[in-house]
């Protein structure tokens, strides 16, 4: 009895690990581990989407709210971070992505910002409305990927659209640091990446949605401005996952999901303000969360935190 108890241990271990959608499917021809695999890859991936899209601080440099009747400023800004990207050709029979190749994986975003109240004189209540444009690459700018024919775009790149608003919660003076809380709600069209057609084993397409709040605190000191804050960040979405089912030539399988995620984070900005042009850069950690993933994606581990960055000119009162 004692021996046989790891035993059934070691065997729990992959059962709980595998997706439901996927146990009554064969594991002789690897259509079962084929399913895990794009199922896990949506999961694990999803979150990843939303930062690059939502970064940190939502007014790049700036920890309060401007406390201003109709001040506006617009921020041309790219978010990145360290991506591995899997090589979907060949899922191993233990069920191991390999890594296709390591990228800065760039996100550009327009943002902007308007006072719309002043709020009270210790800064409480000033309110700004906050806007965001995500320019999303399609196929022709980045290698696999492909975007909703259907999305909105301006040339080559599709747009996702975020609306928001930041309320004061102190205003700066002397040694005190402004202070401000931001609420955003971010869309993204639906993005695919694999093709089962050119030889992928799975293929996924996902729409991306995202609710972030933020909490933050800046100071001016002469021309130099520090931000820094925390905050947690829900992504949800809808997700058609594929594989090959293999049963024969051009066969697959395709699952609907919904996602559902939610991630904390920490951020630090520090830029130079000339007045009416500001130089920010950004640093900031998105925590991970173990997800019970039964697939390995090599060069990537769901349950470490990502390091990001971004790098904006901001420009306005």
């Amino acid at each position: 009895m004692r021996r046989l108890i790891p035993a059934l241990a070691l065997l729990a271990g992959p059962l709980a690990a595998q997706n439901s959608q996927c146990i009554p499917l064969s594991s002789t021809d690897g259509s079962r581990r084929r399913c895990d695999a794009a199922i896990d890859f949506v999961r694990a991936y999803h979150p990843l989407a939303g930062l690059a899209v939502a970064g940190g601080n939502p007014v790049l440099g700036s920890g309060g709210a401007t406390g201003r009747l109709w001040s506006f400023s617009v921020t041309l800004r790219v978010n990145g971070f360290s991506l591995s990207v899997p090589d979907f050709s060949n899922v191993s029979s233990g069920g191991a992505v390999p890594e296709d190749d390591e990228i800065l994986a760039p996100a550009p975003v327009i943002e902007a910002n308007v006072g719309l109240f002043r709020g009270l004189d210790s800064g409480l209540l000033a309110l700004d409305l906050l806007a965001a444009a995500q320019l999303v690459p399609n196929e022709d700018i980045a290698d696999g990927i492909r975007v909703d024919p259907d999305a909105a775009r301006v040339g080559p790149v599709a747009l996702g659209l975020g609306f928001g608003a930041r309320i004061g919660v102190l205003a700066e003076r002397d040694l005190m640091p402004a202070l401000a809380v931001s609420v955003m709600r971010r869309t993204v069209p639906r993005v695919g990446y694999g093709d089962l057609d050119a030889g992928d084993e799975v293929a996924a397409d996902v729409d991306l949605r995202a609710t972030t709040l933020r909490v933050t605190a800046g100071k001016r000191l002469a021309i130099v401005t520090v931000a820094a804050g925390f905050g947690w960040s829900r992504y949800t979405g809808d997700a058609l996952a594929a594989y090959d089912a293999g049963t024969g030539p051009g066969e697959s399988g395709t699952i609907g999901l919904d996602l559902d995620q939610t991630r904390a984070m920490y951020f630090l900005d520090a830029g130079l303000d000339f007045g009416l042009v500001r130089i920010v850069g950004e640093i900031g950690y998105q925590r991970g969360r173990d997800q019970g993933l039964g697939t390995t994606f090599t060069g990537y581990d769901d349950t470490s935190g990502t390091t990001f960055y971004g790098i904006g000119l901001r420009m306005g009162l």
